[in-house]
């Protein structure tokens, strides 16, 4: 076990169940899985569907695991945020403890891949943040960009105790459903995306300051100006974003 990647490992197989039916997984869908540790999960869903697709970072884990799982499941040892998933067999759901420490990179670079749904497994104050609304202290760039690319539920709050070793705070069970198109139009996506960074990156300041500082031009739109980003919507924010990405083009 290695601290530094992050492993606390399920122990609940009830957990794992729950997962599977949050999923509504067929014996025809290909279950993408990372961090498998134990193989509990890995183990259940291999039972319940065509194939799984495992990527484990530990090579320790690799090697215990191995004769261990059924032969449906394919063990990738891989660093998950390097691997290009495209090199992958083509997978139509995710199932997911995932270790703390990379579920921001990962769920964003989950998001700009094709899928069906994802059920995950994150830390309970990451998973509140994701679902955040306007006008929550949890409101952020994480819970507008979520948003744009898919439609998140928070379902469930798991205790920290199904879990080894036992981390500090509990987790939650969150299902992610790519949209076919995003929930809203922007004139140019990096563009919204780098501005949504910038907005919370100054959250307590009101937008008209943000924007002559950063931008180095004028707002003049009374409905936003006197306005912080985390009372606005991510529709709004996106129609501001606009209104900047013209001026600057």
């Amino acid at each position: 076990m290695k601290i530094k990647l992050g492993q606390n490992f399920l122990i609940d197989p009830n957990i794992a169940q729950l997962e599977i039916n949050y999923a509504d997984v067929k014996k025809d869908d290909i279950v993408l899985e990372v961090g498998p540790g134990k193989g509990i999960l890995t183990n259940l869903l291999a039972k319940n569907v065509e194939k799984v697709i495992a990527v484990e970072i530990d090579k320790n884990i690799i090697e215990s695991l191995k004769e261990t799982l059924p032969s449906n499941v394919t063990l990738i040892h891989s660093d998950d945020l390097k691997l290009d998933f495209k090199n992958l067999p083509k997978f139509n759901k995710i199932v997911s403890n995932l270790p703390y420490q990379i579920s921001s990179p990962f769920t964003f670079k989950l998001l700009d891949y094709s899928f069906d749904l994802a059920v995950l497994i994150y830390q309970k104050e990451f998973a509140e943040r994701i679902v955040a609304k306007p006008g929550s202290k949890k409101y952020s760039r994480l819970s507008v960009n979520v948003y744009y690319k898919s439609e998140c539920s928070l379902l469930r709050i798991v205790s920290k105790n199904v879990f080894y070793p036992m981390p500090k705070v509990d987790s939650a069970i969150v299902k992610l459903i790519p949209r076919k198109t995003p929930a809203f139009y922007v004139e140019n996506e990096k563009f919204f995306k780098d501005f949504v960074n910038v907005m919370f990156s100054h959250r307590r300041k009101k937008i008209k300051n943000i924007i002559k500082n950063t931008y180095n031009c004028y707002l003049n739109n009374s409905f936003y100006e006197n306005k912080r980003v985390d009372n606005l919507t991510p529709e709004e924010i996106g129609f501001l974003s606009d209104i900047i990405f013209k001026k600057k083009v």
